[in-house]
């Protein structure tokens, strides 16, 4: 696709009038709203109008163009049509329990690549330690401490591979 002139004025007509660059790239046709948004800038065009007066005609067009668009660009679609993604959030991934290792209260000189580097108390205290327990491969924690460490992936980027379950930590006493 390229920027003949005529395109470039209906660009400028249309972010004039207050679209967005998804409706302008719905109007124009062929083009993402993030090459609208490249070539606004490159223009210099300033912002648009605060409050877009569309005719209802033109709302029906870019939002049927816009769907179609949309879906040719590959990207997935919300079937429900309504622009939530709430029943994304529904699923959540199965609880697994897992019980808190015991520690093996190791110092900063015993830290190696393959201890557990989670630490346990307050540092400026005589009794401050280091789980010390087997490493995750290429992790700093244990499988517990990675667990409580790193928050699942957003739902977004957990699609590429597989969720980790969530873990239920039950309270153990404090052996001190």
């Amino acid at each position: 696709m390229s920027w003949t002139d005529e395109r470039v004025d209906m660009l400028r007509k249309l972010w004039t009038d207050g679209l967005s660059a998804s409706q302008v790239a719905a109007e124009l046709g062929g083009v993402t709203r993030n090459a609208v948004i490249g070539k606004v800038h490159r223009l210099g065009l300033s912002g648009r109008a605060k409050n877009p007066q569309l005719s209802a005609s033109r709302q029906k067009r870019s939002t049927g163009r816009g769907a179609s668009t949309y879906a040719k660009a590959g990207r997935p679609r919300n079937p429900s049509g309504n622009g939530s993604s709430a029943n994304n959030f529904a699923r959540q991934p199965p609880i697994v329990d897992l019980p808190k290792p015991v520690s093996l209260r190791i110092d900063l000189l015993q830290l190696n690549d393959v201890t557990c580097k989670w630490p346990e108390g307050d540092p400026q205290d005589a009794k401050f330690s280091f789980c010390g327990n087997k490493t995750r491969e290429n992790d700093p924690y244990c499988e517990y401490h990675c667990r409580l460490a790193y928050q699942p992936a957003a739902e977004r980027r957990s699609r590429a591979k597989p969720q980790m379950p969530q873990i239920r930590i039950s309270p153990l006493p404090v052996i001190g």
